[in-house]
């Protein structure tokens, strides 16, 4: 009876160790090197919240300022090689409904070690949480040939479906 107490007491003592570690875990933001396939990270943000990843190469760094009611932050290129089309989306929620995406912010090539500021307006929308992202290279898939590149004028962004025709060849792209 003895034993089966002193193995009781070692499991549980294990079970809350586990737990305390993984409740500071929960508590701190996360920073990591994100190789992700689909649009954008399944980590939602508070409103305090601060995004600090790096994802193909572009390091985002980004937070909503409540007192400019905006997005502000800056995207670094962490490679060795020049990146191309970098551009940054916010997606907005409250609980499980989308409320709105801002962005993409405007194409820029970015050549290694530099950084671009990043401004995306809020514009007053009520939102809980947000997703942000930034995505590299040409925007490639479904939506055609999109909005101001195909009428001769300045390009940037994504394509027809997702993003009201402004932007690039497409969709989704840039494999991020």
């Amino acid at each position: 009876m003895k034993r089966n107490f002193g193995t009781l007491t070692l499991l549980v003592a294990i079970l809350m160790a586990t737990a305390i570690i993984g409740c500071d875990r929960a508590t701190q933001q996360p920073i990591a090197t994100v190789p992700m396939d689909d649009e954008e990270s399944s980590v939602r943000y508070g409103l305090t919240d601060t995004y600090d990843n790096i994802r193909n190469g572009a390091h985002l760094i980004i937070s909503y300022d409540a007192m400019t009611d905006a997005f502000t932050g800056t995207v670094t290129n962490t490679t060795a090689a020049i990146l191309t089309q970098v551009r940054v989306e916010v997606h907005l929620y409250d609980g499980p409904v989308t409320v709105d995406e801002l962005g993409p912010t405007p194409n820029v090539d970015l050549m290694p070690g530099e950084s671009y500021a990043i401004t995306l307006p809020a514009m007053g929308q009520s939102f809980t949480e947000w997703v942000a992202h930034p995505e590299v290279g040409p925007s490639t898939g479904s939506g055609g040939e999109g909005g101001a590149e195909a009428a001769g004028g300045e390009g940037g962004g994504e394509g027809g479906s997702e993003h009201g025709g402004q932007g690039g060849e497409g969709a989704e792209g840039g494999g991020n």
